[in-house]
């Protein structure tokens, strides 16, 4: 499958289009499935890494369940087909340098400006993190 496309006859190259399409279908199928039991797993993760998590370390269950993920993502590898597009294809299109990490962090870095001014998300955190010290008790009782 591996092969230059110069090197097998146009029937194989369609052949194996068609075999990259299908698979890449499947691909999608697999990872829609996948993330539709991420969202509450995620979800019901971070709230018992929440509750049951000290201070020093939270997170225990749901860094374990991103971990899990990670994993899963590397062996669904939904964009492996593209070692079978002709090298002038392979990367078509330049994203930019950031990634969707980068953009969170920034509107992050906005949040706790605001929060360090005394705004609205300072008194927000302050809810959230009594919240927070609320379940726990409750979990420890």
């Amino acid at each position: 499958m591996n092969e230059l496309p110069g090197s097998e006859s146009s029937t194989n190259v369609r052949w194996v289009l068609v075999r990259n399409i299908a698979v890449f279908q499947g691909k999608l199928l697999v990872d829609g499935l996948r993330d539709l039991v991420l969202v509450p797993a995620s979800l019901i993760a971070g709230i018992l890494s929440l509750a049951s998590g000290t201070h020093d370390q939270p997170g225990t269950q749901f860094y374990r369940l991103l971990g899990v993920g990670k994993q899963s993502e590397r062996w669904i590898n939904l964009f492996g087909a593209l070692r079978n597009a002709p090298p002038d294809l392979e990367h078509p299109v330049p994203f930019p340098d950031v990634d969707l990490d980068d953009i969170v962090g920034k509107i992050e870095d906005f949040v706790i400006d605001e929060q360090k001014r005394g705004g609205m998300t300072a008194q927000a955190r302050e809810r959230l993190e009594r919240a927070l010290d609320a379940m726990q008790k409750k979990k420890r009782a």
